[in-house]
């Protein structure tokens, strides 16, 4: 089997962090444009809590995706050290 071409479990969750944190913030967005009546809101609907926790989301994950992409030499560096470490 060959290290080089493996793929880190973490850049899979990198790209769903973004996508997940990207819905959140377009649905955040569309609620902030067309609020809901007096009534239907929630208490602390005034903090838009869903348009920072969807920004937080997209920043994590931007963040894994940059640091566990494919062909990045220190992924490729860090998996041969570990593969060539007797056991």
């Amino acid at each position: 089997m060959e290290h080089d071409k493996q793929i880190p479990i973490w850049f899979f969750i990198g790209v769903l962090l973004t996508l997940y944190g990207v819905l959140i913030v377009g649905a955040g967005i569309h609620a902030w444009i067309s609020p809901p009546s007096k009534v239907a809101r929630v208490a602390l609907w005034s903090l838009h809590a869903d348009v920072w926790w969807g920004v937080l989301l997209v920043a994590i994950g931007t963040a894994y995706v940059a640091m566990f992409r494919p062909g990045r030499s220190a992924c490729k560096q860090a998996i041969s050290v570990r593969s060539s470490s007797p056991e």
